[in-house]
């Protein structure tokens, strides 16, 4: 087995060499475009015809012939609360399996340097506004998502396991709710930004009266573009040891990734009625369910090691329906 401790790997620079795991995703693309636009060259990537990441032998054979100095590990099985609901078996397991594979074998091969993303559902259903790193394990998970979020959980675990027990720098980032270029836009299963973003565009084109949006549009979240997440992870990964480790702790090594401000479900839906130009009335179903009530994460350890958002959230939606009307035929609908 490798002592990664002593084993010599580059400091982040453009000649090292990133491996990008879920790189067709909406959070692995805007990595890739991050790391393109800083000059790297040396990016690697592939396709999940050729690397099912939940089979460990796939996964050890790829790290064994493959020479890669940092992983960002941003594959994940993800869904809306509608997705979430229905297929629980298959959130928990495949994105445990991911996280097991992609961690532990690139631990194998000598990689030192990892970045996990995760997710803001980690903390508690109730946990205390705005939600700080040291609200984890400390109350019920929301039950919509509880295997999913259980699962993000383990690989924050892994992570921090691994740094433990064997000197590696894996590091964490939960990011809040994310939307942007190359989101799910499908009827059922996207989240909320992108689901009302295909259903007003529609209901324009269609005439519809009015647009039906599940809850009671009460609820709070904090959401922030794909773009300033990719960015936040190349900063956070670039972050010499010193520095990352003197603002977390050996077991409490994860980093809120948030806009910093919350908006009401109501506002962020008239924010898109106004970005499509649809002219007709938002209607709520309270029977549906609303989720978790508040959702704001606490950004202080992720400001101390000098980044911050910087995608208004007006601006950020304006852009994401441009790009799903241009791109609808290939968007995943």
């Amino acid at each position: 087995m490798p002592d990664p401790v002593t084993d010599a790997r580059p400091v982040l620079g453009q000649e090292t060499t990133v491996y990008v795991a879920g790189h067709r995703g909406m959070v692995g693309s805007a990595i890739l475009r991050c790391l393109a636009r800083r000059g790297f060259t040396n990016l690697i990537t592939c396709e999940r015809e050729q690397l099912d990441l939940c089979e460990t032998s796939r996964v050890r054979e790829f790290f064994e012939r493959t020479r890669v100095d940092y992983v960002v590990l941003a594959a994940a099985r993800v869904g809306g609360i509608h997705a979430n609901n229905t297929y629980p078996a298959e959130f928990i397991y495949q994105n445990m399996m991911i996280e097991a594979n992609v961690i532990h074998e690139a631990w194998r091969a000598g990689v030192r340097r990892l970045v996990f993303l995760g997710s803001s559902c980690i903390y508690p259903r109730l946990a205390a506004q705005p939600m700080r790193e040291s609200a984890l394990l400390h109350g019920a998970l929301e039950p919509t998502n509880e295997p999913y979020a259980v699962a993000k959980i383990a690989g924050i675990k892994l992570c921090e396991s691994y740094n433990r027990q064997y000197g590696t720098a894996y590091r964490s980032l939960m990011p809040t709710n994310l939307y942007g270029p190359g989101d799910n836009f499908h009827t059922e299963d996207s989240h909320v930004i992108p689901a009302l973003i295909r259903r007003f565009s529609e209901a324009k084109a269609t005439g519809q009266p009015s647009v039906r949006v599940w809850g009671t549009g009460r609820v709070t979240r904090d959401f922030l573009h794909v773009d300033d997440l990719a960015d936040a992870c190349v900063h956070v990964m670039a972050l010499e040891d010193d520095a990352y480790n003197a603002c977390t702790a050996p077991m409490q090594s994860h980093i809120n990734v948030g806009s910093g401000k919350e908006v009401t479900i109501a506002e962020c839906a008239s924010l898109i009625r106004d970005a499509t130009g649809y002219p007709g009335a938002i209607m709520f179903d309270a029977d549906k369910p609303d989720g978790t009530p508040r959702k704001l994460l606490e950004t202080s350890v992720l400001d101390g090691l000098g980044w911050r958002a910087g995608i208004d959230l007006a601006d950020g939606i304006a852009g994401t329906c441009a790009w799903f009307l241009e791109h609808r035929t290939r968007a995943r609908l």
